[in-house]
């Protein structure tokens, strides 16, 4: 019996460091491209609103999208990069309304919006 506990420990061990490592490496590509979100400034903003599903459950995060931008300043196209699927949603609606500066071709710009109570 002693040589299972070990194994299952060694087991537990080595999917809590896997875990570890895939948390810390899908934050990595973020990084670099919160820099060029300033590439291009906000004319109007719409804030997101707290979801009251997420109030009533203690939900809080962020929500991190990726935003494709016309050249005339309207959000075409928004990916999902992550975050609370309920917090998420409140982001999408926000963001949509969102309008930017001309500029003279289309750019893609990540977003983190923050949602506490």
């Amino acid at each position: 019996m002693n040589c299972n506990w070990r194994h299952a420990r060694l087991q537990w061990t080595r999917l809590l460091i896997f875990s570890c490592l895939l948390v810390a490496f899908s934050l990595l590509p973020y990084q670099p491209i919160h820099a060029q979100s300033s590439a291009r400034k906000v004319k109007v903003r719409v804030e997101p609103e707290y979801p009251d599903l997420a109030r009533r459950n203690n939900i809080t995060g962020s929500a991190r999208l990726e935003l494709k931008v016309t050249p005339d300043g309207k959000v075409k196209d928004i990916k999902v990069l992550g975050g609370n699927p309920v917090l998420v949603q409140a982001a999408v609606t926000a963001v949509t309304k969102w309008k930017y500066e001309p500029a003279s071709e289309e750019s893609t710009i990540i977003v983190k919006c923050d949602f506490n109570p």
